[in-house]
């Protein structure tokens, strides 16, 4: 039997392993038998803990997202003011611990699993409520009426920026995602059009920028 208060610690083995694999593979083309290899516990364990491939996937997807939700949290928490909370959000959408490659392949994937798996869509909705309700908080007292369509901007930009990453061109900036969405949001910020243009991306914004040189 197992050792008793083992079990949390291999299930996080587990969904870690589960991550690595799906981002060394670049696909949810992955056996259970080698997940459970990475984790260093026997297949039979892993079926015992998730039941099957497709649950430790959604197991997955969930750790991601709590981790997630749990960083930006705690970034709007030390936040004061919209600007500062809509910096919050953007900056913990590319922390380290997100967006690194496994991660990013991982992330990539799951949108594929949602296209059958009904778990993992409404868990992509989640996500997605979310991102969009804390922009729009922040951006209503910045745009007014053109908040959602600002927010939608956002919320794609950010997407769009894994989805590049995940193509695997070069290794994941952090700083730098975060500094081209800022860019975005300031200069849409600026515009009359809203979400109709995005004219360049020296604007000054909370929490760092590109510098000229």
């Amino acid at each position: 039997m197992p050792k008793l208060g083992m079990e949390p610690i291999r299930r996080e083995a587990l969904i870690e392993a589960t991550i690595h694999e799906i981002g060394h593979r670049g696909s949810l083309d992955v056996t259970v038998s080698q997940i459970a290899r990475r984790a260093g516990v026997s297949s039979a364990l892993a079926h015992h803990y998730f039941g099957g491939k497709e649950q430790i996937f959604t197991a997955a997807m969930r750790h991601i997202l709590s981790v997630y939700g749990t960083r930006v949290r705690a970034a709007l928490a030390l936040a004061e003011g919209p600007r500062a909370r809509l910096a919050a959000i953007i900056r913990a959408s590319f922390e380290a611990g997100n967006f690194r490659p496994e991660v990013i392949a991982a992330w990539m994937n799951f949108y594929v699993q949602a296209q059958t798996s009904e778990e993992a869509r409404r868990l992509l909705r989640v996500y997605q409520h979310r991102l969009r309700s804390n922009l729009l908080h922040a951006l209503r007292p910045l745009a007014g009426t053109r908040a959602p369509g600002i927010a939608a901007t956002i919320a794609a930009l950010i997407d769009g920026l894994y989805i590049r990453h995940a193509l695997r061109e070069a290794d994941p900036d952090p700083r730098r995602a975060g500094d081209q969405v800022l860019d975005a949001l300031e200069a849409l910020l600026a515009s009359p059009a809203g979400s109709r243009s995005l004219p360049g991306d020296r604007a000054k914004h909370p929490g760092g920028g590109r510098k000229e040189a």
